[in-house]
């Protein structure tokens, strides 16, 4: 078993907080909201990331207007840039998410919480063990 620290294993530190809840059996859950929710859906077909350079990028205008133009409509001004901020939120989300202490992004989430009591569970186990 790789070495532990502060009562975590190793393979655990670099999960992120969407990685542990699935490895604890937790279902993710999303805010809650009344409309837009076809602008999520716009933003997962387009993809939330590029590739750039060595990691992730946000998308940009370009590739949201080629991807327009593929799928024949186009969007309001608003919309376009509604689904620029969300990529660059939902990036930098994605690298805040890796940190093992990081709170999810709204407060209340039940997979969160179940997710962090199993993991002292199991830090408590390996205590001792």
């Amino acid at each position: 078993m790789p070495e532990a620290k502060n009562g975590v294993p190793a393979d655990a530190v670099k999960l992120s907080r969407r990685e542990r809840i699935e490895r604890d059996g937790g279902e993710i859950e999303m805010p809650p909201f009344d409309e837009g929710e076809y602008l999520i859906a716009y933003l997962y077909e387009l993809g939330p990331t590029v590739a750039a350079g060595m990691g992730a990028g946000p998308v940009t205008f370009s590739e949201m207007a080629s991807w327009q133009a593929a799928r024949g409509f186009e969007l309001a001004p608003w919309e376009a840039r509604l689904l620029r901020r969300l990529s660059v939120d939902y990036l930098a989300e994605s690298h805040r998410a890796t940190q093992r202490d990081c709170r999810p992004p709204w407060s209340g989430s039940v997979a969160v919480r179940v997710s962090h009591d199993r993991a002292a569970a199991r830090a408590l186990e390996l205590f001792l063990a």
